[in-house]
Formats: C-alpha cells, sequence, structure tokens
C-alpha cells in the first residue's frame, strides 16, 4: 500500500501504529478566492489555523510548495497537514486508522454509508456537528452553496456528523457515436427501444469500414456497466422507491425493476450488442476499447466527452461523441443524478471544541463559487490563461491543477456545470454541452441506496453478493433463464434477514428523505 504525506509522518510508521493497534485505527475569481479566506477561524487572521487531513488521492500527489498551494494557504492563513492515500488503497486504510483510535482532526470518508464508519459514530469517534451548526445562521455558504437536502444526507440517528463534499448531480452520460448514426442514417434515440435498434444497426453495419464486423455496441467496466448500471435501472424506475408488503423498502438490486433490467440487458447481449466479456472489462480496458473507435457506447462523465472525442479522431477523423438526451424505458428515463456530494469530512472527538469551530469556519469560508473556482483552474497567468471567455489550463496548470486540488479538503460550492465542462475544450463546445444535459436535471433520479444505511444489510448481503452477481450474469448470457433468476431474487427477497434490512432502510429513507 502507498501511502503519501506531504509532512513528517511516515508510511512505516503509520501503517505500523494502525495495525499495531488494530491486532492490540481563476481569473478574478482565484484571485478573490485567496482574498475572501485570508482570515480562517475565531483566532484572527494574524494567528495561522493548522489542520490535519487524511484524504484519498486520485492523482499523483501535489507539491504543497508549488505555488497552487502556496497561494491557497496564505490566502486562507492555514497550515495543512494532508496525509494522501492513493484512492485503490483509501478504504483499507480508513478502516485501519477508525480501528485504530488514531484518527486525524479532519478524515474523508468517501462513502457515508461505509458500516466502519457508521459504527466510529455511535461509538463517539466524532463530533457530533449539529448544535455547532444550528439554523446555520453562522454557516450561510455551507447552507446556500450545498445542495439543497444534502445536510438531511449527513445525518445518523438524527444528528448531523459529516461535512458534505458538495458535487454536481449533472455528472454521468450514455455516449454514442453520432458520426456512425449519421453514417448508418439513424436518428438520435430517444427511447431504450430505438437505442437497441441503433446499436443493432451499428454491430452489424461495419461503421468503421474495416471490412469486419468486429465493432461492439455497448461496453463498461466492472460487474456489468458500473457508471453505467444507474442510467438504465433509472429507464426500467429502478430508482424510485420500491416496497414489499410489509413496508419494507427492497434494496434496489433485488427488485423487479432491476430484474426487468437484466432481462433487457439479456437481450442486447443476445443480439450481439452488449460485450461478449462484458463483466469482466477493467476501467482501462474500455477506456482504450472507445478511445481506439472500436466500440459504439459507453457510459462515464460527460465533461469526458470531448477527450474521447480527441482520442477518437486520431484514429477516425470524422468521430463525433454525444451525451444522449434522457431516453424514454418502462418506468423513468435513463438518467441516473449523482449523489449530491462525494463523501464527507468528519472530525475526530479528540479536536477541542474551539478548534471544531475554527475548522468549520474553514469550511464556511472556503464553500464559494470563488474558491470551487480556483480549485477547478488555481491561478490566472500560471495555472490557465483565459481565452474566449473561458479559463484554459496550461501545461502546467494540468500538473497542479489535479484531480487532488483544494476539493480534497474543502466542501466545493455546488454547482452543476463541473462534470460538464471540459477545460481543454473550446467555450463554445462547453457551452452547447452543458445546454444539451441541463434537461437531465429535470429527468434524473438519485440512487438513495447511496445515501441510506442498513445495519442488517450490511451484516448479510457480503454473504450472497458474489452469488447474486453470478446469476445475473448467468441470466443475460442466457445460462438460466429468467424464471430461474425470478426464483433465486424471491426466495432472498422472502428470508427473515432480508425482510429487516428492508425495514431498516425504510425507516432511513423517511429519515433522509422526508417519506
Amino acid at each position: 500500500m502507498r501511502i503519501f504525506r506531504t509532512r513528517a509522518l511516515g508510511v512505516s510508521a503509520a501503517l505500523a501504529l494502525a495495525l499495531g493497534t488494530l491486532a492490540g485505527c481563476g481569473g478574478q475569481n482565484a484571485q478573490n478566492a485567496s482574498d475572501s479566506g485570508a482570515q480562517t477561524g475565531d483566532a484572527g487572521k494574524d494567528s495561522k489555523l493548522d489542520i490535519q487531513f487524511m484524504v484519498p488521492s486520485y492523482a499523483d500527489v501535489p507539491d504543497m510548495k508549488d505555488e497552487y498551494w502556496t497561494k491557497f494557504q496564505e490566502g486562507t492563513n492555514t497550515g495543512l497537514d494532508i496525509e494522501w492515500v492513493p484512492s485503490g488503497d483509501y478504504n483499507t486504510k480508513f478502516d485501519l486508522v477508525l480501528a485504530s483510535g488514531n484518527i486525524p482532526e479532519v478524515i474523508v470518508a468517501t462513502s457515508t454509508t461505509r458500516p466502519t464508519l457508521q459504527n466510529a459514530i455511535k461509538q463517539g469517534a466524532f463530533w457530533d456537528l449539529t448544535p455547532l451548526l444550528g439554523d446555520f445562521s453562522k454557516y450561510p455558504n455551507l447552507k446556500n452553496n450545498s445542495y439543497k437536502d444534502v445536510w438531511n444526507y449527513m445525518k445518523t440517528n438524527g444528528g448531523i456528523y459529516g461535512v458534505p463534499r458538495n458535487r454536481p448531480q449533472i455528472d454521468v452520460s450514455i455516449k454514442l457515436r453520432k458520426d456512425w448514426l449519421d453514417k448508418l442514417k439513424l436518428p438520435v434515440p430517444t427511447t431504450l427501444d430505438e437505442y437497441e435498434s441503433a446499436l443493432k444497426a451499428i454491430v452489424n453495419g461495419d461503421p468503421d469500414g474495416n471490412g469486419k464486423k468486429d465493432t461492439v455496441g455497448l461496453i463498461g467496466q466492472g460487474f456489468l456497466l458500473a457508471d453505467g448500471d444507474g442510467s438504465f435501472l433509472s429507464a426500467f424506475g429502478g430508482l424510485d422507491p420500491v416496497y414489499d408488503k410489509d413496508g419494507g423498502l427492497v434494496n434496489k438490486n433485488l427488485t423487479p425493476n432491476y430484474t426487468d433490467m437484466v432481462a433487457y440487458f439479456r437481450k442486447l447481449y443476445a443480439d450481439g450488442i452488449l460485450a461478449k466479456d462484458f463483466s469482466a472489462i477493467k476501467q482501462t480496458q474500455a477506456e482504450e476499447l472507445f478511445n481506439t473507435g472500436r466500440a459504439a457506447s459507453y457510459a462515464r462523465n460527460i465533461w469526458r466527452d470531448y477527450s474521447f472525442e480527441q482520442e477518437i479522431k486520431k484514429v477516425q477523423p470524422e468521430a463525433e461523441v454525444i451525451s444522449l438526451p434522457p431516453m424514454k424505458g418502462p418506468g423513468g428515463m435513463s438518467v441516473q443524478l449523482s449523489t449530491p456530494f462525494s463523501g464527507a469530512f468528519y472530525i475526530s472527538k479528540k479536536v477541542p471544541e474551539e478548534k471544531v469551530k475554527q475548522i468549520l469556519d474553514f469550511f464556511e469560508k472556503t464553500t464559494t463559487k470563488e474558491q470551487t473556482d480556483y480549485n477547478y483552474y488555481g491561478i490566472e497567468g500560471v495555472d490557465y490563461t483565459m481565452v474566449d471567455g473561458q479559463q484554459q489550463l496550461t501545461e502546467k496548470g494540468q500538473q497542479q491543477v489535479t484531480a487532488n486540488g483544494t476539493g480534497a479538503i474543502f466542501p466545493l460550492a455546488y454547482n452543476n456545470e463541473m462534470k460538464v465542462v471540459n477545460p481543454a475544450a473550446p467555450k463554445a463546445y462547453n457551452d452547447a454541452k452543458m445546454k444539451s444535459v441541463e434537461v437531465y436535471g429535470q429527468s434524473g433520479k438519485i440512487d438513495p441506496f447511496s445515501i441510506i444505511s442498513s445495519d442488517t444489510w450490511t451484516a448479510i448481503w457480503p454473504k450472497y453478493e458474489s452469488d447474486w452477481q453470478s446469476m445475473v450474469i448467468k441470466a443475460i448470457v442466457g445460462q438460466i433463464s429468467m424464471d430461474e433468476y425470478k426464483a433465486y431474487v424471491d426466495k432472498l427477497n422472502n428470508s427473515a434477514d432480508f425482510k429487516k434490512a428492508y425495514q431498516e432502510f425504510a425507516s432511513e429513507y423517511k429519515e433522509k428523505f422526508g417519506g
């Protein structure tokens, strides 16, 4: 496991401590961002606030002495002691740290429903922020620059323990090669049936002109389609609450809606549309298939449209990648809205109350549009230049402004453009892309199971998940009948443990969604 820190605590010492205890834890906007955060905490502007963080790292570890981070820390009057943990190792390290009890002042949980986190909250490891936040009159940015309902989503047993890491809801789209539709004189699909027909025509129509029937229709990565699962499930109504006869909220994986989606994929597979090895494709393999013009459709973040298109143009100059409009299915539209937060910050109970207030002040003063722009674009003249009224990252900006930007250590302001706009794309392209996907916000659905939890489900599902996934794959590839799959799901849903979990989900849903 590779662990990175920007200050003194070393990898070996950190892991030894955790394991040992466990065995025995922008332009004017950018300038305004620095100015607006110049005084942080009750101690006054001449007293620097030192904060210790543990956060996931999604790229190279940043140089905390570069211009980008130096300006941020000077502007916010902070000293940041950040332990960057590679994202692939993060959950393992997170669990070790919680088990050790040696929790940093602020720790990021990538999922607010993670069982180890919920157990730690209930055992008193973190501050209940409810009385400190109060009516948010002291924290208008945290209230007004966050998604309207997000603070309800932070609750555990009625208390608010996490500060949400805001993220856009408009994020993932189902992509399709528009140039191939045009070549085959096919309209842009507006229903799942039309989508299926278009992909069938593409895989049988030699769109790349190489004389071979080798074009893949729909790809994803991991079990089923990963990023695309929710979009298709939404079209089958599977992101709406589905209750059993006892009023329990059935997990989305075991609803009749999910079964209907499995049947749809079964037909795509039989027609040669869904990739033959769909369940074994890794993310890097999926990207390579799409970027080299061998696949027609792929679900990922909208901002990637431009990057994918530019890569495909290297081998197929006429390539045009579009994010499909919401397609009508039998139960809804094909848009899953992302959970409006990417995990949350939790403050260790070992932190004195006065410093907790200072940390909340830091979050308050950095949850602004200006600081969010700084997160994405950095410093004008260093990290970006203005081109046609839009920030364009420089070579240095592409190095300094990464997924590890300041958003890793403050909540960001909720902004639905940030997963749509590609800083490398021309402004006209970004404007058109944003206009084309604005409708997602009206037609899409949130996955409630990314927000609610059940102790019983957490205990029992790992015993069944692999078998369930195997049954899904067998049903799609035709190794078992749909009736056999339905009987398997019914057996699970009728067991006492599952019924108990569904009652717990229903209770959580009522607390966080209001009914």
